[in-house]
């Protein structure tokens, strides 16, 4: 009975499809330096694809520069725009004497709350 049995394959384990007539489509290989660690990173995009100017290295986690030739590219981070804190965004709207006055103001007040009002105040 051993040898009649049905032989069957795993399920998902092989493709049933083939390679055969497929086109890939053309790539381009990149190479990324990076500054911290100086070893190298290639990637392949597709030929299509514009390659950015920065990328992870896959070694330190750090940014590596795109390679043209034997000469990283100059990336301009003249466009980045620098965080603002709260404080600068409030100093946009307020000087620092109307600040000064609301502060003297809430301290007042939270003050007489608490039944700690300084006398002659």
């Amino acid at each position: 009975m051993a040898d009649r049995s049905l032989r069957g394959m795993r399920l998902g384990a092989q493709s049933l499809q083939s390679e055969e007539g497929v086109v890939f489509s053309p790539r381009a290989t990149y190479t990324y330096r990076c500054a911290t660690c100086g070893r190298d990173t290639d990637m392949v995009f597709s030929a299509e694809a514009e390659a950015p100017e920065a990328w992870e290295c896959k070694f330190c986690s750090h940014e590596a520069t795109l390679m043209v030739g034997s000469e990283p590219v100059v990336i301009d981070h003249s466009d980045a725009k620098t965080p603002r804190s709260h404080w600068d965004m409030l100093l946009e709207r307020r000087t620092r004497a109307e600040l000064e006055e609301l502060l003297e103001e809430r301290l007042q007040y939270l003050r007489a709350r608490r039944g700690t009002q300084k006398i002659g105040a």
